[in-house]
């Protein structure tokens, strides 16, 4: 439930999602890796065309899964944008990673490839690039540098699912790639994730540490007679009931990207004006990206005009929400040496910085509403 006449967020059934649970609650399996599980790992590999997907609990348990497959290890570097959510470096740190923040473009708001190569040493092992609000990074330039270097590349794609880079679906440049199923996220079972691997050298090795470091994957597909303890792992995969709900969402593919597409686009073009007049800057998608239609933001002139907004629109029983604070400035990004000035691009959108509310039953009137609201604000 929610005080707000409208929520910055509300999950929805779209498609079969109640159906598959009752299913999968009837089936006798609810543990990981059933038939729900299996349909969602052949779903996401027809579509991306890749070699195998793996769902995990969280987008941060496929993070953590990338970090023991590239076997980072202490003092090693990786390079990730300041401006994402905690998780994108938190899973390498736990390795013993140095983070190295480097600062975002302007425009798209994702990691700036002109700034890549100076953060690149001796001592890096992989980068991570952010498909910030579902628009892709700049994979060719990213790609040229990281193969050169010959350092891994792992795309967090946790907003991008089914978005392109000129005609390429994002997710499928690095070697691995992850997912989040989040509440929030266009596709949800609540929380839930992915890793996407684009390299099957990586296939075998990523079933084990998803089974608790055991090679249980190949007893059950006949391989072998017996499982046994045989690397570093966790219990990494989600439940049947999870996988059942996930899937019924991803058959619904179609309409939800359909309906978010609309979503953006009214928002774009009934604010267009009012924000030209309210030195307002909408989002920017360069004509070589096809969006993934996560969310919709919007660039105040100052932080003290961003929080007026978001009050105002409180009082309106609106619930919209500022996004990522710079990680870099954070009390363990400082810790690892982060400063103010590093990031300058980072820290001043972090503060001005806002979004508004996007998912997929978002009614047409509901949405009138919140222009209507927001066209009132000045």
């Amino acid at each position: 439930m929610t005080d707000y006449k409208i929520p910055f967020n509300f999950p929805a059934v779209v498609g079969n999602e109640k159906k598959y649970v009752a299913q999968a609650m009837a089936s006798g399996h609810l543990s990981g890796d059933g038939p729900f599980t299996k349909r969602c790992h052949a779903f996401l590999e027809g579509e991306l065309g890749i070699p195998r997907a793996l769902l995990t609990t969280s987008c941060t348990h496929a993070l953590e899964m990338a970090a023991l497959l590239l076997d980072i290890k202490p003092g090693d570097e990786v390079i990730v944008p300041s401006f994402t959510f905690v998780s994108t470096i938190n899973a390498f740190v736990l390795r013993g990673a140095h983070p190295v923040f480097i600062d975002i473009r302007p425009d798209t708001l994702n990691l700036d490839e002109t700034k890549l190569e100076r953060a690149i040493t001796l001592r890096t092992r992989a980068i991570v690039p952010v498909h910030y609000a579902g628009v892709g990074c700049e994979m060719d330039t990213i790609m040229e540098i990281a193969n050169r270097h010959r350092i891994a590349v792992v795309e967090d794609n946790a907003h991008g699912l089914f978005g392109k880079y000129k005609g390429k679906l994002l997710g499928t440049f690095g070697c691995l790639a992850t997912q989040s199923f989040h509440e929030t996220k266009n596709f949800s079972c609540g929380e839930g994730g992915a890793l996407l691997i684009n390299d099957p050298q990586y296939i075998e090795r990523a079933e084990i540490i998803r089974e608790k470091g055991t090679n249980r994957s190949r007893f059950f597909r006949g391989q072998i007679d017996k499982y046994s303890w045989v690397d570093i792992g966790s219990s990494y995969l989600p439940s049947e009931m999870l996988a059942a709900c996930l899937l019924g969402q991803l058959e619904a593919k179609d309409y939800i990207q359909t309906r978010r597409q609309e979503i953006w686009e009214t928002y774009y073009t009934k604010l267009q004006n009012w924000a030209a007049s309210h030195e307002v800057t909408l989002p920017t998608v360069p004509g070589h990206c096809d969006q993934a239609y996560h969310m919709f933001y919007m660039l105040f002139p100052s932080l003290a005009k961003r929080q007026a907004f978001i009050l105002y629109l409180k009082e309106q029983g609106i619930l919209s929400v500022f996004h990522y604070l710079p990680l870099h400035l954070s009390d363990l990004g400082r810790r690892f040496g982060g400063k103010e000035g590093d990031c300058p691009v980072t820290e001043d959108v972090s503060d001005r910085l806002v979004r508004l509310p996007f998912y997929n039953k978002l009614s047409k009137a509901q949405q009138t509403t919140v222009i209507q609201a927001i066209t009132r604000f000045s």
